[in-house]
């Protein structure tokens, strides 16, 4: 081809025109040379712009380093070949192509790796054909008749068109991992994971719209296709009412994914006022850790960011899987924990090694496999690897109840079918390999016995830690070689050793304080003063302090300032720092640092930039019911960890949507444990005076007697009312008088009347939700219930918003009264 871009077709014609400008005087040769040059040249315009919007029958690719792919009009999509697993190997795929991770969001079926010289050619008989270097096939789009050209679409979408210039295949309608913005997924529609991160196969995973309207995650065995039970559903199937079932899974333009009912109606995932806001990218992808997850990426990124994570389901994946079928979230005999953002973990337990080795999800092998032949080991000459807060909850074949831990050791030890035995609360579970739904749990104070024979002197650990191993050796003997190769190199790491070890002393004066347990950053009164431009931008005010709106280096942050003239103020200081500082979780305000210099006592917390959850139900927008659950489930989270999962119980005793803060994506995040109580784990009650805010604080505050954290439990009820309602608990005026009725009086009433929508003002979102409202309605009087003993816990309060425990029907919760 004579010119090979658009531009350089355009620079020729440019110049021609200047030419003829410039030739004025020979206007009739002009002209019939003019109408030469654009006789010649109209098929390269059309061609090039066909590069870009269309693709004509006969049109190819070919596989290599520096290969043009067919782009969208816009350039945001490519089709073409993506490199993989190195120089010499490509997928076919579709990616964004304007930003620098160039992720995939689509490929062919099985997702085959071809090698450099590979083609894929559209074709009238055949659609899309891909054929290796030596022409032999490896993918066609279908059988088709009449194919008349194909376009990469700037939705994403690779679209094969007729000659009646109708649809003849699409990309969207044969999805691989993701799902793009106007993508529509119809009944019995499926999406697959990949096998592993760099495996495009189809993995272990499945999206499935069912039949009858219910979108669920499955795990499935993959030679056969064989569904196994879900582990995650959205229950939009309703065969009382069939018109109420899920019929389509939509992902619309603007970044909202939902499932649309029979009737119209819809089922949000996407929850709203989710999506961040600005130009973005967005797609919903099932990775190959069985984790379903909406992605978001800004168009025209001005720093390194990545893809953001808007929400992902499960929340957590390891305590997902219910019963004995498939592996649960990692394979057999391997063990899930989960990681940042809700990622599941999986590793070998120790005296297991992996299958395939480059697969660190996938099944473990045992190094000892029991078995009942003639010869093999028995009885004394076994022993255990003991492993702690690992379980394997399923399969067991025999329970021992009650039991010792000694006679669960010494059943398993001698019976040749035991491989594994679990032992927690004087029970006893004896297990068969292989094992499945592996998982660490803390909070069960659960033991794993893993059989092994003592002719092993070392019982094998996990061949993680032995390559870590491994690894340092080898340092220790490069550095060494290093150190013997020259006296300059060692004068020079003598040098950088000593300026090491003295920033390293510098960092540590900065960040330690021989009064307050932690490492967070300690800053100085002046730094922070600067910070808040001389604490100008208050962003509200509580008992013991003043917080103030401002940015360290880039990062915005909430500086509370703390009244140092009450005794009061210097126990929350300590309180705080050491309480905040042990605990970590993504429904808990983070703290970034602390200062105190002299008398100065400030606190610097990560920023919340949709502030209270006070203003977001009381102001004069009500907010959507969807984003209200999820905030109400947010914060039940929150609190059970600081109940239950935190090294020493918390107490946060002012449980209000005051001190419940709203990050970026409207997820709840408790704040101001300014009040809290810190108990040891063998302590369950506290003597103290009373705390909170009226209208929150349970009864036994009045008593003078003990309270535990059901105190927490009794505040959190007031504030499910108030997020169901979108109503104060207590109605003031200007003065402060109190008016209309108590809202923990006024919900009852609606319960028992059975006036739901008089309780909500008739919420339309809410009453089309309306067991879920009634459920909630239900927990939230179970909540306030007068007697702490009635009071679920916090794991429970979560078991039963999500629908996994049913909710029985609350007695009337102040009884002394009635």
């Amino acid at each position: 081809m004579l010119f090979k871009t658009r531009r350089d077709i355009i620079i020729f014609i440019f110049i021609f025109i200047v030419l003829k400008s410039y030739s004025f005087y020979c206007f009739t040769m002009q002209r019939v040379t003019y109408l030469i040059l654009l006789t010649i040249f109209l098929p390269f315009l059309v061609s090039a712009q066909q590069t870009n919007v269309s693709v004509r029958v006969g049109a190819s690719l070919t596989a290599a380093p520096d290969a043009r792919p067919w782009l969208s009009s816009s350039g945001e999509f490519a089709f073409g070949f993506h490199p993989v697993q190195g120089d010499d190997r490509f997928l076919l795929s579709i990616w964004y192509d304007k930003i620098p991770e160039k992720t995939i969001v689509w490929y062919p079926e099985g997702g085959p790796i071809v090698s450099t010289g590979s083609n894929v050619e559209l074709t009238s008989g055949s659609g899309l054909l891909l054929s290796d270097p030596q022409g032999r096939r490896v993918w066609t789009s279908g059988p088709v008749s009449g194919v008349a050209y194909a376009v990469m679409n700037d939705t994403g979408n690779f679209v094969i068109f007729g000659n009646d210039s109708g649809k003849i295949w699409e990309s969207f309608n044969h999805p691989a991992d993701t799902m793009l913005p106007t993508q529509v997924m119809e009944r019995n529609g499926v999406v697959y994971s990949k096998m592993s991160k760099g495996n495009f196969s189809r993995g272990r995973f499945q999206l499935r719209l069912l039949q009858d309207g219910n979108l669920v995650l499955n795990t499935r065995d993959v030679a056969s296709g064989y569904a196994y039970t879900n582990y995650y559903a959205t229950k939009t199937n309703d065969p009382a009412n069939e018109s109420n079932s899920g019929e389509q899974l939509l992902f619309d333009s603007i970044g909202y994914l939902y499932i649309l009912r029979r009737n119209g109606k819809r089922f949000d995932l996407t929850p709203k006022q989710e999506l961040p806001f600005g130009d973005y990218y967005h797609r919903v992808t099932l990775d190959f850790d069985g984790v379903f997850t909406q992605y978001y990426h800004p168009k025209d990124p001005t720093d390194n960011s990545g893809w953001g994570t808007v929400w992902s389901y499960p929340e957590n994946i390891c305590l997902s899987f219910h019963g004995s079928e498939d592996s649960g979230a990692c394979g057999f005999n391997n063990v899930c924990s989960l990681s940042h953002g809700n990622r599941p973990k999986c590793a070998c337990p120790k005296g297991f090694s992996l299958v395939d080795p480059t697969n660190p999800y996938g099944d473990c092998k045992p190094y000892f496999f029991p078995n009942c032949q003639e010869g093999g080991p028995k009885g004394d000459a076994l022993d255990f690897i003991e492993l702690f807060d690992i379980d394997w909850p399923y399969a067991d074949y025999v329970i021992m109840n009650p039991t010792s831990e000694a006679d669960c050791k010494s059943s398993c030890l001698n019976d040749c079918f035991c491989g594994v035995a679990i032992y927690r609360g004087n029970k006893c579970w004896k297990k068969k390999l292989p094992l499945s739904n592996g998982k660490v749990d803390y909070l069960l104070g659960v033991k794993a016995f893993v059989k092994y024979p003592k002719s092993d002197i070392n019982p094998p650990g996990n061949p993680h830690i032995s390559r870590a191993k491994n690894n340092r050796q080898s340092l220790i003997i490069v550095g060494s070689t290093l150190l013997g190769t020259s006296v300059f190199v060692n004068l020079l790491l003598i040098l950088a050793i000593c300026a090491g070890m003295f920033l390293i002393y510098h960092k540590k004066i900065r960040k330690l304080d021989p009064g307050i347990e932690t490492n967070l950053v300690r800053f100085t009164y002046k730094e922070l003063v600067q910070a808040t431009n001389g604490f100008k931008d208050e962003l509200g005010k509580g008992a013991f302090g003043i917080v103030y709106k401002g940015v360290i280096r880039t990062n915005t942050v909430a500086v509370k300032k703390l009244y140092h003239m009450v005794q009061d103020g210097e126990k929350e200081f300590r309180t705080e720092v050491n309480a905040i500082a042990r605990t970590h979780h993504k429904n808990l305000v983070q703290l970034l640092g602390f200062c105190d210099d002299g008398e100065q006592r400030l606190l610097v917390y990560e920023y919340m930039s949709n502030g209270t959850l006070a203003s977001f139900l009381f102001g004069d927008m009500r907010p959507g019911w969807n984003p209200r659950c999820n905030i109400a489930l947010g914060a039940a989270k929150g609190l059970s960890y600081l109940h239950e999962e935190c090294s020493t119980q918390i107490i946060h005793c002012d449980i209000k949507p005051q001190n419940i803060l709203l990050d970026e994506y409207y997820n709840a995040r408790i704040s101001d444990f300014g009040l809290a109580k810190l108990l040891s784990m063998n302590q369950s009650r506290t003597n103290t005076g009373i705390r909170g805010t009226k209208g929150y604080v349970a009864p036994e505050w009045f008593r003078n007697t003990p309270v535990t954290v059901m105190v927490d439990v009794y505040s959190f009820g007031v504030l499910l009312l108030e997020i169901i309602s979108c109503r104060k608990s207590v109605m003031e005026n200007e003065s402060g008088d109190e008016y209309g009725a108590i809202l923990t009086d006024w919900a009852w009433d609606c319960y028992q009347e059975k006036r739901l929508d008089v309780f909500v003002e008739n919420d339309s979102e809410a009453l089309d939700d309306v067991k879920k409202l009634r459920s909630f309605l239900m927990v939230g009087l179970w909540c306030v219930q007068e007697k702490p003993s009635l009071r679920p816990t916090m794991r429970k309060v979560i078991q039963m918003l999500e629908g996994v425990v049913e909710v029985n029907e609350p007695p009337c919760p102040f009884p002394f009264i009635m």
